[in-house]
């Protein structure tokens, strides 16, 4: 079983490039820069995002890139649809015994899938790379859509928290979410996407 399989280094794990129907994910670099400034630069993004700042600047985007690069405890993806950059997609490893998943997409991208469609192959990736019980993920209580992704994903309500948001400046209270090995993997039906290393 897992157990007996190495895991992976997180360095290791950020070479994969992950492919579903319409996106492909990949590890960011400072090419990315402009892309990633240009979509996290705006309120409606940073408000529902714990640690974006507001504005946020391309000075911002190459200090997160290097940091990724300099093997910070995140295993990050670009969002890509048709080679260009929509969002962002990872696992938060600093807790290593609940990794949280979290997400963000530019405004133009809201509503079509693409959230959904990115967490479920990251999702995939972190209970088939590592040995993990869990995910946690959250969403402001103020935002249902994010709410509706995690819940697509098979993700469960734990509860409430207050949280804090850079861009806010302070606490707001966030719906708390958990989704089990066991869960995911009765729900693996789902899964579209391909992995392969970059």
């Amino acid at each position: 079983m897992l157990q007996d399989i190495p895991t992976p280094t997180l360095r290791e794990a950020r070479a994969c490039v992950l492919e579903t129907e319409r996106l492909t994910l990949r590890k960011p670099t400072l090419a990315d820069v402009k892309a990633i400034a240009r979509l996290a630069n705006d309120r409606r993004i940073a408000e529902n995002t714990r640690r974006l700042p507001h504005p946020y600047t391309q000075d911002d985007a190459i200090d997160f890139v290097r940091a990724l690069a300099d093997g910070g405890g995140e295993t990050v993806f670009v969002i890509e649809n048709n080679h260009t950059p929509i969002g962002m997609v990872g696992i938060d490893w600093r807790e290593r015994m609940t990794p949280e998943l979290g997400y963000w997409l530019g405004v133009d991208y809201w509503g079509q899938g693409f959230g959904t469609e990115a967490a479920r192959a990251v999702i995939d990736y972190c209970f088939e790379e590592f040995d993990v019980d869990q995910l946690i993920s959250g969403a402001r209580v103020a935002n249902p859509s994010s709410r509706n992704i995690l819940e697509k994903c098979g993700f469960q309500w734990s509860g409430v928290e207050l949280h804090r948001f850079e861009a806010l400046g302070s606490s707001t209270p966030v719906d708390c979410f958990r989704l089990s090995r066991s869960v995911w993997a009765s729900l693996k039906s789902w899964n579209n996407s391909t992995r392969r290393e970059g």
